[in-house]
């Protein structure tokens, strides 16, 4: 070797071989790296950082253009900016940013006069009369690498504001009390606990909820101000393993609802918001595998609960009943229609609202009360998402929107009520003279192998042609657990890789919600290889299609989306250039067989029980990433990414699925961050750098980045 030869390519990270046995069902399986779930063994944290240095080694001739793509993300958004305001009492409130500030800042302003209905048009350079801030993230992370405010709220009154704060990522937020009057911390200090704490109606209380050992929210405290947090009462709490629980009050202000739910059967008990001492009663005894969540309203004068339920009822159907014997006769307000899926209700002092999804798209709807009869709210674009948001009053004369699509920035509306007409209040300012009408959206839909059509939304920058008219770099999407639908949404940073080229795709798999409650079932327990075998069928229909081809197309999911990747890539790697996964649950198998790891016990109902039943073992083991990487196959690139404090999906289970590719020659990179959570890092410009970090590795893959 000579001075001027080129230096040596880096070696990847070796894991050392530690064999242990697992062992269940009569099934004895050797594990070579379950030592890497040690978190705290130096030789584990040494060999993550080793991974890191190699990550990052790899990626060094990257570096130009991943400082591109953060300069092109921050060079877009409008750093400087106030949200809408949101009325609550005599307040309007809002979020400032500010240029160069990581976190967001809580604000509030007084309302013109009680009538004042119309948000304050909000400039950041303008002054904004009796402002005051009530948290500025920035000074709360100081001294922090991670920061999160998992509850922020403040009383009706306006005189006290509680927050929780996370500073390790894993979750568990503290909360602390300020008086806006005097502008002094108030002694209450609660640790612990979990996100979505909330004052008593009346503020004399917090109802907070807090966490087991396995990170799920079981117990409901009550802690009234001025006390020490030892002399809480306990409000309620779930023994079953299988539930998480939840509390928050009604937007009447009349009960406290204690909700609990697993992923196919729920629950939710009153208490009466004037007495939150008193015995919580249930609304209806809870039934495996029925799912309901009730909304209280004044109809002719009575308490009434709205509920949504799914007895008898795939796609759920709405129904009322007296808030005094929720379980005598219902009356049915919406029908079940099957595939079309009811989403959700929410009721005002006059009117209610109601969310479903009708041929993949979600929609929003007004419910009379006296004829049941509904409007639905329409909009022009093909496809697109909406939903309620920022309405916190009882008797508004407006109903505040948030609205979206691949193409369409985020925008707020106001809808009037009385007049059915649409007020634009802002829409996300995208800077660099972006247009709309430069980019084209478009659903497709690909034959399964069982014939079912499964849609594949598109979005593309038309002066690359449009899409399907010759083979271009694809970017495919995934997710497919958990009913959670992909929604069309708008996106800043995925300009950088559309004005490259890319057409941005996502593959709305089974599993998830979009077409309906039948579309989750087909993709879950054991029919799991729905959600795989679609994806692969959607890459397939794309190639075949002269979208892309396999050397031009990257996939990409997270969490239980990376488990999709995991199992993609075992099934066709020949189909992708590049797979890049997040926080991937890829070691699905053996997490869900240990009832003590965080939320195992929660997600058998999602997956089935291995613990217990051989047959749901036999398939899982069939499909899970991990234990099923196919020595023979020629697997494309990979990027793994994860967090050390992630409590959803530990970081050992990408650690493990790397060192066992890197056995079989797979190009594949791990990127732990060593103080985050399952969110990734905390801070929108660690965030913007983060997936600049991956677009730059994506666009390497395929072959996109020469036009940056």
């Amino acid at each position: 070797m000579t001075a001027n030869d080129p230096p040596a390519p880096p070696l990847a990270p070796v894991a050392q071989r530690r064999p242990t046995v697992r062992s269940f069902h009569g099934d004895d399986v050797e594990d070579p790296y379950e030592w890497l779930r040690a978190k705290d063994d130096p030789e584990v944290i040494a060999h993550l950082e080793a991974e890191n240095a190699y990550t990052k080694s790899r990626t060094a001739h990257l570096e130009a253009l991943r400082d591109r793509i953060f300069d092109e993300i921050k060079g877009r958004t409008l750093e400087t900016d106030l949200s809408v305001p949101a009325r609550r009492g005599q307040w309007w409130y809002y979020g400032r940013t500010i240029e160069g500030k990581q976190y967001g800042i809580q604000c509030r302003a007084p309302l013109a006069s009680p009538d004042d209905w119309t948000p304050p048009s909000l400039s950041p350079d303008t002054e904004v009369p009796g402002e005051q801030v009530l948290l500025d993230g920035n000074l709360e992370a100081e001294g922090h690498d991670f920061f999160s405010l998992g509850s922020f709220e403040v009383t009706n009154d306006g005189t006290k504001m509680l927050y929780g704060v996370d500073v390790t990522g894993d979750e568990r937020y503290t909360i602390r009390v300020r008086d806006l009057v005097t502008a002094e911390q108030l002694p209450d200090v609660i640790e612990g606990t979990f996100a979505g704490a909330t004052f008593s109606p009346d503020g004399r209380f917090i109802v907070y909820t807090t966490v087991d050992d396995a990170w799920r929210p079981d117990t409901v405290w009550l802690h009234e101000l001025g006390t020490p947090v030892e002399t809480d009462a306990k409000l309620f709490h779930e023994p079953d393993e299988r539930y998480w629980v939840g509390a928050g009050f009604t937007r009447s202000d009349r009960y406290l609802v204690i909700g609990l739910g697993s992923s196919i059967t729920s629950e939710e008990w009153l208490v009466d918001a004037d007495d939150l001492r008193s015995e919580p009663r249930v609304v209806w005894p809870r039934v495996e595998g029925v799912e309901y969540d009730s909304e209280h309203a004044v109809v002719d004068g009575q308490d009434v609960l709205y509920v949504l339920h799914n007895d008898g009822a795939l796609d759920f159907e709405l129904v009322r009943v007296a808030a005094s014997d929720p379980s005598g006769p219902r009356e049915v307000v919406i029908a079940h229609r099957a595939g079309e899926r009811l989403l959700g209700a929410s009721t005002f002092r006059d009117w209610g609202v109601v969310a479903y999804r009708r041929d993949g798209i979600a929609r929003i709807a007004l419910l009379d009360y006296a004829t049941h009869a509904v409007r639905e709210i329409g909009f022009d674009e093909p496809l697109y998402s909406v939903g309620t948001g920022g309405n916190p009053e009882w008797a508004p004369p407006l109903l505040r929107l948030g609205y979206g699509s691949f193409v369409t920035p985020g925008t707020v509306l106001d809808y009037e009520i009385a007049t059915g007409e649409l007020h634009l209040r802002k829409r996300q300012p995208v800077l660099g003279g972006y247009e709309p009408s430069d980019y084209a959206q478009a659903r497709v839909w690909a034959t399964a192998a069982d014939g079912t059509q499964v849609p594949i939304s598109l979005v593309w920058n038309r002066s690359f042609g449009d899409a399907g008219e010759s083979p271009r770099p694809l970017h495919l999407y995934g997710y497919g657990s958990y009913e959670h639908s992909i929604e069309p949404a708008f996106s800043v940073p995925r300009l950088s890789e559309l004005d490259r080229g890319v057409i941005f795709a996502v593959a709305h798999v089974r599993g998830g919600g979009e077409m309906g409650r039948r579309w989750y079932e087909d993709g879950k327990l054991l029919a799991k290889r729905n959600t795989f075998t679609d994806f692969v069928d959607c890459a397939r229909h794309l190639v075949e299609a002269e979208y892309t081809t396999p050397s031009q197309l990257v996939a990409e999911g997270g969490s239980a989306g990376g488990l999709l990747m995991g199992a993609v890539a075992n099934l066709a790697p020949e189909l992708f250039a590049g797979i890049v996964a997040d926080v991937p649950f890829v070691d699905a198998l053996t997490t869900i067989l240990d009832p003590s790891l965080p939320l195992t016990v929660i997600e058998w109902d999602e997956w089935g029980d291995p613990l217990h039943d051989p047959i749901v073992y036999g398939y899982m083991k069939s499909y899970t990433p991990y234990e099923n990487v196919r020595p023979d196959a020629s697997y494309p690139r990979i990027l793994a990414v994860t967090s050390l404090n992630d409590t959803r999906v530990l970081y050992v289970e990408p650690a493990k699925w790397v060192a066992r590719l890197r056995e079989h020659g797979v190009d594949a990179l791990l990127k732990c961050e060593m103080v985050a959570g399952h969110g990734g890092v905390s801070g929108r410009y660690n965030a913007w750098r983060e997936r600049a970090f991956e677009l730059a590795w994506l666009l390497d893959v395929l072959g996109a980045a020469d036009g940056a």
